[in-house]
C-alpha cells in the first residue's frame, strides 16, 4: 500500500477557558461548549488521533509507524523515537486566560512521568485588542521570592507580559513560565507530552466539577528558569514563496511559508516526514497524483517519503513542521 499525505480526524478538548473560535474562525465542527483546543496530530496515549480519509482511515500514528516505519516518519526518526510519534499539534482558543504553567524537561518529565518533556512553540492567528501573552519574567527573583509572591497573590506582577498581534511567534522552552491570554487562537507545535505544572489559576472555580484545579507548585519550583532574557518574541524573515525559518530546537523545526503562487518542494534532503497547518487562506497540497485542499484551520502529514510537494495558492500562510 502507497502512502499519501494525511489528514486525521481532530480531538475537540474542553477547557475551561474554551471559546468558539474554533468553530467561528477555523470551521470546526462540533456541538459542545468551551472546546479551548483541537487536537490536529496526536500519538498522546488515549487520545490518538485517526486517518480520516482514503485507504490507511482510521488508522492511529502508532499503526502507521509499526507498518511503515521509516518511510512513514523518516529513518533518523523512526530510529531515535521507535513506534512513539514525537510530536503533538494543536489549534487553541483561549476565550479567558490559561492557567499561569511551566513544563519540565525530558530528564525530569522521563523521572517523574515516564513521560517526554513539553518545549513548545506558538503561532499566533489572530488576536482581539489588547490580548496579550504571558511569557517569563520580567524582574529577577529566586525560589524564596516567588513563594512569596505566590503567597500574595502578586506573581503575575513580576511576570512577562507581551501585547500580542496575528503572525507573532514564541518558543516556550521547557522550565519558562507562560500563559496565553484572553482573546488568542493560535496554533501549537509541541513534544508528544501532556504534563503541565499549573502554578496559577486566578482563583476561579471549573463550573464542570465545582471544583478550583489542581496546582503543581511542589512539582514547579524546581524546574523553572527564573533567569530575565531581553526579548521572548521569535524575529523572522518573510518572503513569498519560499520557507521562513521560525523555530529550530532539538525538538521539531518550524517554518513559514506564505505563498502566493505555484511552488514546489523538494524534501530528499530531509529525513523526517513533514507537517503543515494552514493558518491563512487555502492551498493545494499535490503528491504524486494525489491532490489535496487545504483551508484555514487544517493540518496534513506528509509521510517521509513523499519528497516532492507542490504547494498551490494566490494567498496562503502554511506553518512547514518536521523533526
Amino acid at each position: 500500500m502507497k502512502l499519501y499525505p494525511l489528514q486525521f480526524t481532530p480531538l475537540y478538548k474542553y477547557r475551561i477557558w474554551g471559546g468558539e473560535k474554533l468553530k467561528t474562525e477555523l470551521n470546526k465542527q462540533y456541538t459542545e461548549e468551551n472546546i479551548g483546543e483541537s487536537w490536529e496530530i496526536s500519538d498522546v496515549s488515549g487520545d490518538e488521533t485517526v486517518v480520516a480519509e482514503g485507504a490507511l482511515k482510521g488508522k492511529t500514528l502508532r499503526d502507521l509507524i509499526i507498518e511503515f516505519k521509516g518511510d512513514f516518519v523518516g529513518q533518523t526518526v523512526y530510529e531515535k523515537f521507535g513506534e512513539d510519534f514525537p510530536l503533538l499539534i494543536k489549534f487553541i482558543d483561549a476565550k479567558t486566560p490559561l492557567s499561569i504553567q511551566v513544563h519540565p524537561s525530558n530528564e525530569v518529565a522521563k523521572k517523574r512521568h515516564n513521560s517526554f518533556g513539553k518545549n513548545e512553540m506558538w503561532y499566533v492567528m489572530q488576536a482581539d485588542d489588547d490580548a496579550e501573552l504571558i511569557v517569563g519574567f520580567d524582574e529577577k527573583i529566586d525560589k524564596e521570592q516567588y513563594n512569596k509572591h505566590l503567597e500574595n497573590n502578586t506573581i503575575l506582577n513580576v511576570m512577562h507580559h507581551e501585547d500580542v498581534q496575528k503572525g507573532d511567534t514564541f518558543y516556550i522552552p521547557t522550565g519558562r513560565v507562560h500563559a496565553i491570554g484572553s482573546g488568542v487562537l493560535l496554533a501549537e507545535i509541541q513534544q508528544t507530552s501532556n504534563i503541565t505544572y499549573r502554578i496559577y489559576d486566578y482563583d476561579r472555580v471549573d463550573e464542570k466539577t465545582g471544583d478550583k484545579r489542581e496546582l503543581h507548585n511542589d512539582l514547579a519550583i524546581d524546574v523553572i528558569d527564573y533567569e530575565v532574557y531581553e526579548s521572548y518574541k521569535t524575529k523572522y524573515e518573510f518572503k513569498k514563496n519560499t520557507s521562513n525559518k521560525l523555530v529550530h530546537s532539538p525538538y521539531f523545526r518550524t517554518n513559514i511559508l506564505d505563498i502566493s503562487d505555484t511552488v514546489e518542494k523538494d524534501y530528499r534532503y530531509i529525513d523526517s516526514f513533514i507537517i503543515y497547518m494552514c493558518v491563512e487562506g487555502s492551498a493545494e497540497i499535490i503528491s504524486n497524483e494525489n491532490t489535496f485542499l487545504l483551508n484555514t484551520g487544517e493540518t496534513i502529514l506528509i509521510p517521509a517519503n513523499n519528497k516532492i510537494i507542490v504547494l498551490k495558492a494566490t494567498n496562503a500562510k502554511i506553518l512547514e513542521v518536521y523533526y
